[in-house]
């Protein structure tokens, strides 16, 4: 697989089938990825994988929260507070595809159902977590995104779909103790991973790109 084909075939899946990931597989993706870029070599990622009775656990204790009203705090914001156009339009329509693919309006107890699946992986058998050390800055917050970036693509190529979703940020205490990850790292983001449900209409939508005149300016060229 070429690796246009891999960017133009990646998305954000939100349906897994219950087929299990192969642990070499798994191991292999994590080890290459890790040959993304890292200003000065840091390599400031890690990562914690999640299966079995660890993800059970994992999946139980945060519904078990939510069904009682409980909520953590995550480092960081995932949005800015009052976003802007054209960033607010992106958004809301992203979210309509969603809600629409869900069958449910986000009034109907769609935006609800929604965030359970979230914190269900997506019934996806693979859990991941990434982490960095509190004391770095926004230049290795890149440089995990570049590790999972190029994680995610090792993964189609591999027939596997991912969804990386930042919004396990807002749970450290709970994703901490499950998985021993010690104080000093601050949980960025999770991730699903597993085989794509192609039957699911939650993956039957895909969300668009800007075209390339509305984000890069050229100087100098002929």
């Amino acid at each position: 697989m070429k690796v246009t084909e891999a960017v133009q075939t990646r998305h954000s899946v939100r349906a897994f089938l219950g087929k299990p990931v192969d642990e070499t597989d798994l191991r292999d993706i994590l080890e290459i990825a890790a040959r993304a870029p890292s200003g000065g070599n840091l390599q400031p990622w890690q990562v914690y994988a999640l299966t079995g009775a660890a993800l059970a656990e994992l999946k139980a204790t945060v519904k078990d929260k939510l069904e009682r009203g409980e909520r953590e705090s995550g480092d960081y914001v995932i949005y800015p507070p009052k976003l802007w156009e054209p960033l607010r339009s992106r958004r809301r329509e992203a979210g309509a595809l969603r809600y629409a693919a869900l069958g449910v309006g986000r009034e109907e107890n769609g935006e609800a159902l929604l965030e359970d699946m979230n914190f269900g992986f997506f019934g996806a058998p693979v859990g991941l977590f990434f982490c960095l050390d509190r004391r770095v800055g926004p230049p290795q917050w890149s440089d995990l995104g570049m590790y999972m970036q190029t994680l995610m693509l090792l993964a189609v190529e591999r027939g596997l779909a991912t969804c990386p979703q930042e919004i396990w940020s807002v749970w450290p205490q709970t994703v901490a103790r499950v998985t021993g990850m010690p104080e000093e790292l601050l949980l960025f983001a999770g991730m699903s991973l597993g085989y794509e449900d192609t039957s699911s209409p939650m993956n039957s939508y895909r969300t668009e790109r800007e075209p390339l005149e509305s984000f890069a300016t050229f100087l100098g060229f002929e």
